[in-house]
């Protein structure tokens, strides 16, 4: 196993993630790939055209997921392990597959959170479609 795919996404607990591939790359000598999917901008921001305040808004937030994502990475590297983040606009799970068949991803850990029947409804759950779509091993940790 050389390369550990994590899925990160600032809303739930990511470090009980970051702990668990730490743990598997230290034991496999693995490089791990922290991965955020960021939602894609709106059409009307990327145009130049649009309310100042919400081109604001959108690059402090890019902005705040990146510095959170080098620090992860920073903290991993400190440790010995090889580690490289990735912020990448776009659709969660086509992004998840293409990063990980593009990287030769051996591995995929993701986080799974409960949620009502109407999250899940209009939602979904990310990790039962990452587990649906992956043809590489997933590990679905739970984070409640």
């Amino acid at each position: 196993m050389k390369n550990i795919l994590v899925t990160i996404d600032f809303r739930s607990n990511e470090q009980l993630l970051i702990t668990k591939a730490f743990e598997l790359a230290e034991k496999f000598h693995s490089k791990i790939w922290l991965i955020h999917i960021s939602a894609p901008d709106p059409d009307f921001v990327g145009l130049g055209v649009g309310p100042q305040n919400i081109r604001d808004s959108r690059a402090t937030e890019l902005k705040k997921e990146r510095q959170q994502l080098q620090e992860y990475t920073d903290m991993l590297n400190s440790k010995g392990v090889a580690t490289e983040g990735l912020l990448i606009q776009g659709t969660t799970i086509e992004m998840i597959m293409e990063k990980a068949k593009k990287l030769r991803i051996d591995l995929i850990i993701a986080g799974h959170q409960e949620h009502n029947f109407l999250y899940n409804a209009f939602i979904g759950s990310v990790s039962r479609e990452i587990v649906k779509k992956s043809k590489i091993p997933v590990l679905i940790v739970p984070l409640d």
